[in-house]
């Protein structure tokens, strides 16, 4: 038999050898880099790691590094819903309504954890549901930081229907809303994937997934002068989470409890 070693398979080392600097850089790694450290061209490196940014083994971070996916992420994922739990179920106390967490991946939003109101008439999401970036709050905060060439690129690949008449579906038009969230710090959905319902969402930062914060209530109960106010406590509580998912992991704590 002919020894397997004798026929290396050039492609699947060239992946190999990116998942492993990738996961060796937690703070990212330019095109630039790869290149170097690959001795690919430049063009061939893209190729690789647009494939596995559409598997979910690589992301592209808000300044365009490129960062551990959450396909090589799961367990860090799952350790990040549990402690995040507290911090949205102080928000549905303070204001009595619907609180998440959600992660943009491969193009869209996903809710990661919800906490529900426990009044009888209040927003519903699914976990795990898809949804789209450009009608909803999350979909904005995770846009809102990225170079415009790209968001336009995501928008042609997947559209922007309508769901409401308040829906964005100029990509001109969605452009100039993400500078006027970079301004404020956060993003609201006004009406334009339910008609009767309103959202505020704020980024996360410091964490080395794409995660958001987001409280949403029925109309009647969030008007427009409120926003800034559950901005507010929406970007404090997004503070202390990531100062405490980030900090230095105490030796004496068991590795299940890693930081994300």
């Amino acid at each position: 038999m002919t020894n397997d070693s004798s026929y290396p398979i050039r492609a699947v080392e060239r992946v190999c050898d990116i998942l492993d600097l990738v996961q060796q850089r937690p703070d990212g790694l330019t095109l630039v880099d790869v290149t170097k450290a690959t001795k690919l061209p430049k063009s061939s490196a893209f190729r690789y790691l647009t494939a596995l940014e559409a598997r979910g083994y690589v992301e592209r971070g808000e300044d365009g590094r490129f960062l551990v996916g959450l396909a090589l992420n799961s367990e860090r994922l799952d350790v990040l819903t549990q402690r995040v739990r507290p911090y949205l179920e102080k928000l549905r106390d303070e204001f009595g309504e619907t609180v998440s967490l959600g992660m943009f991946d491969r193009g869209g939003v996903y809710y990661l954890a919800i906490v529900e109101s426990q009044r009888a008439t209040r927003t519903v999401q699914r976990p795990n549901m898809r949804y789209p970036i450009h009608a909803s709050a999350f979909g904005k905060v995770f846009t809102a930081w990225r170079p415009d060439g790209e968001v336009r690129a995501l928008l042609e690949r997947e559209g922007m229907p309508r769901y409401t008449e308040h829906t964005i579906t100029d990509p001109e038009d969605y452009l100039r809303e993400l500078a006027r969230i970079r301004e404020r710090g956060y993003a609201i959905n006004d009406r334009e994937g339910e008609p009767d319902s309103r959202c505020v969402a704020v980024p996360v930062h410091g964490l080395r997934l794409p995660i958001s914060m987001s409280l949403s209530a029925p109309l009647s109960r969030l008007s427009m002068d409120d926003v800034p106010l559950v901005a507010e406590a929406l970007t404090e509580a997004a503070r202390e989470f990531s100062a405490l998912s980030t900090r230095p992991r105490d030796q004496s704590e068991p590795d299940e409890a890693d930081t994300p």
